[in-house]
């Protein structure tokens, strides 16, 4: 029978501390291990739980603090929470249309109202909520300024120089840098055209600076922030007659608009009377006549004066009426909405000539010879 020596009990006892040993070993060896995955572990939640911390924090932020600009935003009858916060997000009022849906859960809102808002990025979520639930803005403006009808860029340029820290000649260097300009243009590419741009404008941006009252919301906004909110307003009126452009003869594009609407802000007062004289206007386009209107003969002098002379009808420029047939090169001023309506929707007539008397009626002539007849009565 084969077999082995059996251990001596210093043999056995070493064995079993060589054991004892590797055990003790591998149990520091799991320890290390459990301790390192749990060190991990305890990381990952503590970065998931700053970085979810961080990004519900900013969620609830506005979007953008500093930007003022209204944003025109339907919220159609009907709409869910979460219609409403797809849409908030999808026009930059609120930041992730999710957290919003929480929030509004979180804080118990509702009875959210349909209808077209005017939002700014810089409003918080609270202020979208109240907007929300009243119904209108709830913002109130640091202040406003009013730009009446009838404006050049200069006379706007002094109104908001009274009212902001920048000059008239800064707000008039910045509308006339051609790179701010053709930045504009790509910015609102309906509106703003090459035709703005020709060597004969005077000033670029004549007669797109929309007659408003305007809220402003920063106590002291930049001249492009005054520019665009502007530029929004005007692109606002003046869009919903883009494609009647083409159905007008003598009037190829919009800044024909716009120049049309200009004049007949300038030659009258009344809606009415604004709509009478486009006739004329388009009558006079119709037959090759100069259009032969004062307004323009003083923007031509670059002057302020109350009457226009005869030796004044004799100024050459591309914005003299008297000087050059049909349109002259480009807006005189700002108008109002009923001027550019009546520039789309003339009254049809045969009158070719009018002139307004002492008492500020205007009369109209269809031929010379009737117009003659019209001044010896009432301005002779």
């Amino acid at each position: 029978m084969k077999g082995g020596s059996p251990l001596s009990n210093s043999d056995f006892k070493s064995q079993y501390q060589k054991k004892l040993k590797n055990r003790i070993e591998e149990a520091g060896k799991v320890r290390k291990i459990v301790a390192i995955i749990l060190t991990v572990f305890t990381l990952v939640i503590l970065i998931v739980g700053i970085s979810g911390y961080l990004y519900v924090k900013s969620a609830l932020e506005p979007v953008d603090p500093g930007n003022d600009k209204q944003v025109d935003v339907e919220i159609p009858l009907g709409s869910s929470t979460s219609n409403i916060a797809s849409i908030l997000e999808e026009n930059d009022i609120i930041k992730n249309d999710m957290i919003f849906r929480f929030y509004t859960k979180f804080k118990n809102e509702s009875g959210f109202q349909a209808g077209d808002y005017q939002f700014t990025s810089s409003m918080t979520l609270d202020e979208v909520i109240e907007s929300l639930k009243s119904g209108k803005l709830v913002k109130d403006p640091a202040l406003t300024v009013t730009v009446p009808e009838g404006q050049n860029v200069e006379q706007i340029a002094a109104i908001y120089a009274e009212e902001f820290s920048f000059t008239s000649e800064e707000f008039m260097d910045k509308i006339n840098d051609v790179s701010y300009v053709e930045t504009l243009m790509e910015d609102y590419p309906q509106l703003l055209t090459d035709d703005i741009l020709d060597e004969d404008i005077r000033y670029p941006l004549e007669g797109y600076l929309f007659a408003a009252t305007y809220p402003m919301y920063v106590e002291d906004p930049s001249i492009d922030q005054i520019v665009r909110k502007m530029l929004d307003q005007t692109n606002k009126v003046v869009a919903p007659y883009y494609s009647q452009i083409e159905e007008l003869n003598d009037i190829e594009n919009v800044h024909d608009l716009v120049t049309m609407a200009s004049l007949l802000e300038n030659e009258a007062r009344t809606a009415e009377s604004r709509q009478k004289i486009s006739g004329v206007f388009y009558n006079r386009l119709e037959e090759d006549m100069m259009l032969q209107t004062d307004p323009t003969v003083l923007y031509a002098k670059g002057e302020h004066q109350e009457k226009v002379y005869y030796k004044d009808l004799e100024i050459e420029s591309p914005y003299n009426t008297y000087h050059v047939k049909g349109l002259p090169v480009g807006p005189i001023s700002n108008f109002n909405q009923n001027s550019l309506q009546a520039a789309v929707e003339p009254v049809e007539h045969n009158h070719l000539y009018f002139l307004a008397d002492s008492e500020g009626e205007i009369h109209y002539a269809d031929t010379l010879k009737e117009h003659n007849e019209l001044k010896e009565k009432y301005i002779n």
